[in-house]
């Protein structure tokens, strides 16, 4: 399967799909490098709680990212199907930890569109927009805005260190 194939002229993007909470959640399929089961990931100090640390992926260093923390969701601890998703990050690798992967949808432009505004009591800057696949709403995640660019440096920083 290609990561965009065209169906009745229409180009469609595929997104692999995951759990958060019971919510559905997306990131394009191009970004994602691999899915691996939940690893020993060894703590950096002095980072914040939803920067679970890091792994160690054949020689390369990977900062991992519990994304139900950094939303601010409940998080009830890892489970069976607890997986990390390996992902491009600006120029880099990112893992983002999550409840279980779904599937690979194929979804097309038409059928996305952009966030709901909420006002501004609630934050959706890591929204890049909402799919409809069938009858279901799927929550696509713009990856770059996981961290800020503060947060990137500061984990960069932390990892670098002997």
């Amino acid at each position: 399967m290609t990561a965009t194939e065209k169906d009745h002229g229409e180009e469609k993007e595929q997104f692999v799909t995951f759990y958060l909470n019971k919510e559905v959640y997306a990131i394009e399929a191009l970004r994602v490098q691999e899915i691996i089961e939940l690893p020993g990931i060894t703590k950096v100090p002095h980072l914040p709680e939803f920067l679970k640390g890091v792994i160690n992926l054949r020689g390369t260093i990977v900062p991992v990212v519990d994304l139900k923390l950094k939303f601010g969701m409940r998080s009830e601890g890892y489970k069976k199907h607890t997986c990390v998703i390996v992902t491009e990050f600006s120029g880099g690798v990112m893992g983002l930890i999550v409840d279980a992967v779904a599937d690979v949808l194929p979804l097309s432009e038409r059928g996305i569109s952009a966030p709901p505004s909420f006002g501004t009591r609630i934050r959706t800057e890591f929204i890049k927009g909402m799919g409809r696949f069938n009858n279901d709403l799927v929550i696509i995640l713009d990856i770059e805005k996981v961290l800020t660019s503060e947060e990137a440096s500061a984990l960069s920083e932390a990892v670098s260190q002997p």
